[in-house]
């Protein structure tokens, strides 16, 4: 098998990075999002071993253990949107957190994970109100 070519691990990672927050990701300027791109999400996102739903509960405990709330909460729309988790599993995983990552960060991945939640909430009531 040959590696892929600069543009087919770009392309490749665009499609992965689309299909894990749920929207359609373009390409981007710079090292940062080429390394994002091409090497986090067109090899790591992609290798066999663990389901997308197992790396974003990997991703919930280091995002919150490091209180990075607002990564967290994209995180937690994209997982509601692509159906890997449902709200009280997300208000779960937060509890859980809490006793690990200890109280104040884990209040801020609960805080973060109800913003999700009634994003996604909300996203779904337009949506209906827009099809009806």
């Amino acid at each position: 098998m040959t590696d892929p070519t600069p543009q087919e691990r770009r392309a490749r990672g665009l499609a992965r990075m689309s299909e894990v927050y749920g929207f359609d990701v373009s390409d981007g300027p710079g090292d940062q999002f080429a390394h994002t791109a091409d090497q986090l999400f067109g090899e790591v996102w992609t290798r066999e071993g663990l389901s997308d739903r197992d790396r974003r509960l990997l991703l919930f405990g280091a995002l919150g253990a490091a209180g990075l709330d607002d990564v967290v909460a994209l995180q937690a729309g994209a997982a509601l949107s692509n159906g890997e988790v449902d709200a009280d599993q997300l208000r779960e995983i937060a509890l859980f957190l809490t006793y690990y990552i200890g109280w104040p960060l884990g209040t801020k991945v609960e805080f973060a994970v109800g913003k999700a939640i009634s994003d996604h909430r909300r996203k779904l009531r337009d949506a209906e109100k827009k099809d009806s």
